[in-house]
């Protein structure tokens, strides 16, 4: 048994909201339990040992108020020296926080409906919410009221605090624009059946060093069905996942072991008692959410406004300018996309124009361009698992890029990571760069990227192309550049990178040949 499955049996891991406020008030964490801190959703900062915490908070249904903007933005500023980001889980993410600080912003965030338990930890984590619920003409349901029954009845249920890994779940509204149940352990899609409106569901999707995308189901359930397959589903995993390696722990080994019809039979048998209705697949997206961009019209006439953040980060004061464009907009409301952007809804098509011109002036201006299609994970700036920098080095990619993919005809998805973890999600990009160390003979250690092409959480649904070589960090913009380039000037009109990469041959896109002034050779 792992240290952390011993601890979770000597310590029921939602307790710690109980030691939480003795730690404060003592000013150190019991270090033989430092690891139940991840079910409120707080983690060590770089470098632990001076004590510093960061927290991630849960947005249930992905949806909240200008007010919870601002009190966001206040408590970033207060306990986190204004450092605040919008993770690729639709979460909120604090740093610099001391343990004497957690019990007092738990009580701000209380009143707000936002949630740092489950957050983190072997439990049912945030449920990932289509952003476009109540809003895109090309909603099949509005997903928001199973969103938040799913977040009660799951997440934080104490029945599931002791799962043998992380579990993450998606709930999609439109499957024609959203691919992300692609890597989730649970991912149910509405769609429609000979007129009825239901679910196709998704299971056993995960990344990490070892990445495998999710596998239907083979199932059509009906709204009033979701929470409690997902219930069951989650409670299968409880009780057959392993646990004596968390290396091996997630759901999609499991299933890879049993096969999805063995899996899909105790889940039948074992938890719900009765057999589901067999259905066909739900549409595909064709870019996995990443063309969501932009201004996009609402069914009511009105129109949402995707706010492109750049890599997640977001100081508290152009946070507070946000919720005031929300207000004087649209109708006081924000969401959070798991694409680590915001979404302005409800937005008068007279207002649009003025909007885009404020969110221009603060560098958050809705372009459907890379800067709302590239992605980075926390990195080594506070991260203890990432080997490089990620943030600010992705943000400088993207200004160095933009200009040159302005008359672009698709999205192009670019992913970085600080680590093999796919914190955000590498293999499943145009461009996938994961951090890496290489040592020279003298001992120097240089910051490196290993790059997987053309991955798809879209159309394509596959894992990228892990090339040979590396990427050295200092020549990350000249290479992501020279793909680019190349792409744009031999694509055919329409095509996608997957499918121009697919024609072209992936082996001419290896660091070397891209880096060592060979002339790329297009078909």
């Amino acid at each position: 048994m792992s240290d952390i499955e011993a601890l979770k049996k000597a310590v029921p891991p939602f307790q710690i909201f109980d030691l939480i406020p003795q730690y404060a008030q003592q000013g150190f964490i019991d270090p033989e339990r430092i690891d139940l801190l991840k079910w409120a959703g707080v983690y060590p900062q770089r470098p632990q040992e001076d004590g510093f915490l960061m927290m991630r908070v849960r947005v249930p249904a992905a949806e909240f108020s200008s007010a919870t903007m601002r009190e966001v933005a206040n408590i970033a500023e207060e306990y986190g020296r204004g450092f605040l980001d919008v993770t690729d889980r639709q979460a909120f993410q604090f740093h610099w926080l001391t343990i004497q600080d957690i019990p007092r912003i738990f009580e701000r965030l209380e009143p707000l409906g936002l949630h740092p338990k489950g957050a983190c930890g072997d439990t049912v984590r945030a449920v990932i919410a289509s952003p476009l619920a109540g809003l895109d003409a090309r909603e099949i349901i509005d997903i928001r009221p199973i969103a938040h029954a799913m977040e009660g009845t799951l997440t934080g249920n104490p029945d599931f605090q002791d799962l043998p890994r992380k579990f993450k779940m998606s709930i999609t509204a439109v499957p024609e624009l959203e691919g992300i149940h692609m890597i989730n352990d649970i991912g149910f899609l509405a769609h429609r059946v000979n007129g009825e409106v239901g679910f196709d569901v998704w299971v056993g999707g995960g990344l990490g060093a070892v990445a495998h995308l999710s596998k239907r189901l083979g199932v059509f359930i009906r709204p009033e069905e979701v929470v409690e397959v997902g219930q069951a589903i989650t409670a299968a995993y409880r009780d057959h996942g392993y646990r004596q390696n968390r290396k091996k722990s997630r759901l999609k080994f499991l299933i890879k072991d049993l096969g999805i019809e063995k899996f899909r039979e105790i889940v039948e048998n074992d938890y719900l008692g009765r057999k589901l209705q067999e259905g066909p697949a739900a549409p595909v997206a064709r870019f996995g959410g990443n063309d969501v961009l932009g201004v996009q019209p609402q069914a009511d006439g009105l129109n949402y406004v995707v706010v492109a953040t750049t890599v997640g980060r977001i100081d508290p004061t152009k946070a507070r300018v946000l919720a005031d464009l929300a207000d004087r907009h649209g109708k006081g409301v924000l969401r959070t996309t798991a694409f680590q952007n915001m979404v302005i809804p409800h937005v008068a098509t007279e207002d649009v124009e003025a909007l885009s011109a404020e969110l221009a002036a603060i560098n958050l201006a809705p372009k459907a361009t890379i800067r709302g299609t590239t992605i980075a994970c926390t990195g080594n700036q506070f991260c203890r698992l990432a080997l490089t920098e990620t943030k600010a080095r992705t943000a400088a990619l993207v200004d160095h890029l933009e200009p040159l993919t302005l008359a672009m005809d698709v999205p192009f998805t670019i992913n970085l990571t600080g680590c093999s973890n796919a914190c955000t999600r590498y293999q499943v990009a145009d461009l996938g760069f994961m951090g890496a160390n290489k040592t020279d003979k003298d001992g120097t250690v240089h910051e490196v990227y290993n790059v997987h092409l053309a991955g798809s959480i879209g159309q394509a649904q596959r894992t990228g192309t892990k090339l040979k070589g590396a990427v050295p960090a200092e020549q990350l913009n000249a290479y992501a550049a020279a793909v680019l380039a190349d792409f744009q000037a031999h694509k055919q009109a329409g095509e996608s990178f997957v499918e121009y990469a697919d024609r072209v041959g992936h082996e001419q896109f290896t660091p070397d040949a891209v880096l060592g002034g060979k002339e790329l050779v297009t078909a």
